[in-house]
């Protein structure tokens, strides 16, 4: 299974096809404190106050949009939770793909590098 090193590198690509419960075990290990929850990803980060929050909301924006493959993201005062699956596998059933731990570990990067 990749490394987080080898997901920060890679780009999100269309897929059909879903990730194994194996091969779903072994991304889980290169992003830490991500679960699974039925066919989604979900990580919640903690902030010190609502402007810190906006600021984690507008940094990743960038990366969402740029990897074109978008999450549900509940915010509020000091909170932001995060839940990535890909609605195109399992012949539109949706699941897990690869897509969603690029993305996963590209958040946790800025959330790293800004606010941590």
């Amino acid at each position: 299974m990749p490394s987080t090193r080898e997901l920060l590198a890679r780009k999100c690509h269309h897929t059909e096809n879903a990730l194994s419960d194996a091969d779903i075990s072994g991304y889980l290990g290169a992003i830490p404190e991500w679960t699974r929850t039925e066919n989604r990803i979900v990580k919640s980060y903690k902030f010190k106050n609502y402007y810190e929050t906006l600021a984690f909301m507008n940094a990743i924006a960038y990366v969402i949009h740029a990897e074109d493959h978008h999450p549900e993201i509940t915010l509020t005062y000091n909170q932001c939770v995060i839940k990535f699956d890909t609605h195109s596998v399992n012949n539109g059933r949706g699941g897990l793909s690869e897509n969603d731990f690029i993305c996963a570990a590209k958040v946790d990067a800025i959330y790293q590098q800004s606010f941590s």
